[in-house]
């Protein structure tokens, strides 16, 4: 037995010792420097690094060269020997490439985000806004023109929408669900700002301006072109647009009226004389620019005080957008509307003009526009017993009603839906029927007494 130990304790030397000497001539298993002073020291954060990376080396070579089911005492074999002495020599395969499929998962994934980029800009609303007005006016000009976005497009900005919509499936598609979502009401607001056609228009022309048509006019007017006008249409909203066409000279019955003669530019030339070419060319001024802040400043300080004070005042006077007709209440007997502003006539008698410092005026005219050329106290509006509304002109500039001059000093009589134009600025004359004829009746009751 002790023979038997001795002579296989013998060969495991002699394999050990054969194994040392292979790995040494093949220069896998490096030499090992060992000292006996044992220094103890922290690792700066580049060695940790270093020393991270050669372990994970190492257990990367260790994995690949050893088997896992083989022990430490088993005697390898000959053909485990090579596997063994070639393992190190063969390089580590490099990390396998990704996937074909999440390529395109990763591409495909791009393309929504550009989809929704580019509707993010455009909201529902608009696109519903795009299509009634093209299927109204059948132009992209006059939609641009016309048409109030919610952002403020170019014109190739609303050609390039308006084709992806019709011939871009995938914006298309999104769109449609988008407007799909819209609340009813919400749709119903922007059927009511659908532009007007010509064919609408063309009906509305025939109105005569010098005629005094109610709410039941446009109503009958409806009911006889049903296919002519777009189905949101009401009476109120065409005779609002009746009234817009007769501001500015549109009927069939109205002429335009020429230029008045006197300090406007009557042709090219003239206007070319009285441009000044070193006002063209003035450089960037950083103290004119100061004031014009400083001057803004004030204005919006002194109109906000204005706003506080509108309870106290006889005329009030209300921003509006677009041209909705006003809504009398029991205290204002008649409205003058412009573009801008409207006026209401809660007394008796007011007067017109350019309010100053010095001047206080019952409605201020530059509100609606330039009014450098209006007269501090240009005219006054009256109403007398019999409920009829007169203007006089008391100013320089003649003032113009319905086409008619109304010189200095001279006084006309104002009917419904009047045209007052003075000094380039036209506002609308609007009479609460209602309440004139109930001051008319009280009149007629006292007349006899």
């Amino acid at each position: 037995m002790a023979s038997g130990t001795a002579s296989r304790s013998e060969d495991e030397e002699s394999l050990a010792g054969q194994k040392r000497a292979s790995s040494q001539a093949l220069g896998t298993i490096p030499k090992r420097r060992s000292s006996s002073r044992f220094i103890k020291r922290k690792k700066f954060d580049d060695e940790l690094v270093e020393s991270s990376l050669a372990k994970s080396s190492t257990r990367a070579k260790g994995a690949s060269g050893v088997e896992p089911g083989r022990c430490s005492g088993s005697e390898p074999s000959s053909s485990e020997k090579k596997k063994v002495s070639k393992a190190p020599s063969t390089p580590v395969p490099p990390s396998p490439a990704p996937a074909p499929g999440l390529t395109k998962r990763v591409k495909k994934s791009k393309q929504p985000l550009q989809v929704t980029k580019d509707l993010g800009r455009w909201k529902p609303a608009d696109d519903l806004l795009l299509i009634n007005a093209v299927l109204q006016t059948n132009d992209l000009t006059s939609v641009h023109l016309g048409v109030k976005f919610s952002c403020r497009f170019t014109l190739r900005e609303v050609q390039e929408r308006w084709y992806a919509l019709l011939y871009d499936p995938v914006i298309s598609k999104l769109a449609c669900q988008a407007m799909r979502q819209l609340h009813p009401e919400a749709i119903a607001a922007i059927q009511s700002k659908a532009l007007f056609s010509k064919a609408e228009e063309q009906l509305l022309s025939k109105v005569g301006s010098t005629s005094q048509p109610t709410l039941e006019t446009f109503q009958d007017l409806l009911h006889r072109h049903p296919d002519a006008f777009y189905l949101a249409r009401t009476a109120k909203a065409l005779q609002a647009h009746w009234q817009l066409m007769k501001q500015y000279y549109l009927l069939e019955d109205q002429t335009v009226q020429p230029l008045p003669k006197g300090d406007q530019v009557l042709n090219f030339s003239d206007a070319e004389d009285l441009i000044d070419d070193s006002k063209l060319k003035d450089m960037r001024d950083e103290v004119l620019e100061h004031e014009l802040t400083v001057a803004d400043r004030r204005q919006k300080r002194e109109i906000r005080q204005l706003e506080q004070e509108l309870h106290k005042w006889q005329v009030l006077v209300d921003s509006i957008t677009g041209m909705s007709s006003p809504d009398f209440d029991n205290q204002t007997l008649a409205v003058l509307r412009g573009r801008m502003v409207r006026y209401l006539m809660r007394s008796r008698e007011i007067t017109l003009g350019r309010a100053t410092k010095d001047n206080q005026i019952d409605v201020d005219l530059s509100l609606e526009g330039p009014a450098w050329k209006i007269s501090r106290k240009q005219g006054i509006i009256k109403l007398k017993n019999n409920g009829d509304f007169f203007i006089a002109n008391e100013g320089r500039r003649p003032i113009y009603i319905d086409g008619r001059p109304v010189l200095c000093g001279s006084k006309w009589r104002l009917s419904n839906n009047s045209v007052v134009e003075i000094a380039s600025l036209r506002f609308v004359f609007l009479i609460n029927q209602d309440l004139i004829a109930l001051i008319r009746a009280e009149a007629a009751k006292i007349t006899p007494q």
